[in-house]
């Protein structure tokens, strides 16, 4: 892989909600709806939103007696990866530019060719292959662990994007049954598929982990912002194609 040398920065990782506890956790949900809830329901962020919210506020959940370990790291993971959804968004209210993976969203959030389940998909597609694997580097250094350690609270996290995804393909998706082949919109959904993108985003995690590793020991100093960063494009690049308008339907 040709490393692209980039003076892009890098948007710093926000404050860990397992710090914060319990009040932390509220707020970054609270923060969400508060999002949502600015523009109107055909708003581009607003529905993804509506769609990622049901997620933030399970992880959020306070801790019941006896929960196992994996669900607290999972659901400190899980909110990690909402705040990072926040900065970005949060920074591009400001007329700052935020990440590149959650851009397009933000760009084509008023378009009117953008079908929801491209809204939708595309704030997945930045949570799943840019957010997570980032958010996991961040909680691994600040738990002193391994991304291998740290694998199933990953996998708990990213299988529930999964299944966000499965869930908004069939309750976005207009007329579904009734889609031709030759629809642009089949095309366009056909072209992502969230267990790749799943492998990617662990696959990922571990190079970012091993060039940070790296850079600690004197050695390939920079390239981990710069995988980063390369990354961060990528995904925006994915989600860029994910919300190509198509044709307005005309009433008759």
């Amino acid at each position: 892989m040709t490393q692209t040398r980039s003076s892009q920065p890098v948007v710093p990782p926000p404050r860990s909600p397992a710090a914060a506890g319990p009040v932390g956790a509220r707020a970054v949900v609270d923060r969400l709806r508060a999002l949502a809830g600015r523009g109107p329901a055909t708003d581009g962020v607003a529905v993804f939103l509506g769609a990622y919210l049901p997620v933030a506020a399970e992880a959020a959940r306070p801790p019941g007696a006896g929960e196992r370990p994996e669900r607290r790291l999972a659901a400190t993971l899980t909110l990690r990866c909402a705040e990072r959804a926040l900065t970005a968004l949060e920074t591009a209210a400001a007329d700052g530019r935020g990440s590149a993976c959650w851009r397009p969203l933000l760009d084509a959030r008023h378009h009117p060719g953008v079908r929801p389940v491209q809204f939708a998909l595309a704030g997945v597609n930045a949570q799943l292959g840019c957010d997570l694997p980032l958010a996991l580097v961040d909680v691994c250094r600040t738990l002193r662990r391994t991304p291998t350690e740290l694998a199933d609270a990953f996998e708990r996290v990213a299988d529930r994007l999964v299944l966000l995804e499965e869930r908004v393909r069939e309750e976005l998706t207009p007329g579904q049954e009734l889609l031709r082949l030759a629809d642009p919109l089949v095309h366009l959904l056909g072209c992502r598929s969230a267990e790749r993108a799943r492998d990617g985003a662990w696959l990922a995690a571990r190079a970012l982990w091993q060039l940070r590793q790296a850079a600690g020991g004197g050695g390939a100093a920079g390239l981990d912002a710069e995988y980063a960063a390369q990354l961060d494009r990528s995904v925006g690049l994915a989600g860029r194609i994910l919300l190509t308008p198509l044709p307005v339907a005309r009433r008759r």
